[in-house]
């Protein structure tokens, strides 16, 4: 299967949908991966981490989904993007669908078969996708709380 990962374009999303152990990973159990040049940068990682990981760079996104069995993503994917679906294509990130209609519809319209992260459930029944994102926002929490209430920011300044 070949696996394409593209640069996020979601405003303020610096991670990136493979890492390059997940690349290497991949690579060693038969699968091309491509990555789309610079998607790393933001998560810390060079192109050439990939290239050792075993992956091609590739330049552009459309150039990613146009040739990708599976798109593999972090954020849902933008209008944009959506539009570079096709069928018989696999999409495997986060969807969060509810408040999005928009989004729902075009991903049924464009064939592919879309993966929810936030729904994968392991035997147990449990969300191992979704935990490790949920202890990082409530690790998060207070420290969002506690800028929010300076004064600098627009609080009132004062913890009570």
């Amino acid at each position: 299967m070949k696996i394409g990962c593209p640069k996020e374009i979601k405003p303020q999303e610096f991670r990136v949908g493979m890492t390059p152990n997940a690349a290497f990973e991949a690579v060693n159990h038969g699968h091309e991966v491509i990555i789309e040049a610079g998607a790393g940068i933001g998560a810390g990682f060079e192109d050439a981490d990939y290239v050792q990981a075993g992956a091609t760079i590739i330049a552009t996104a459309s150039e990613i989904f146009a040739s990708a069995d599976m798109i593999v993503k972090v954020k849902e994917p933008q209008a944009v993007e959506r539009k570079m679906l096709r069928e018989g294509q696999i999409l495997f990130t986060y969807l969060h669908l509810a408040p999005d209609a928009d989004q729902t519809n075009d991903l049924i319209a464009s064939g592919a078969t879309c993966i929810a992260y936030e729904t994968v459930t392991d035997r147990a029944g449990g969300l191992p996708l979704l935990a490790p994102m949920s202890e990082v926002a409530g690790r998060l929490a207070p420290q969002v709380g506690a800028w929010t209430l300076q004064k600098a920011n627009g609080g009132r300044g004062v913890l009570r």
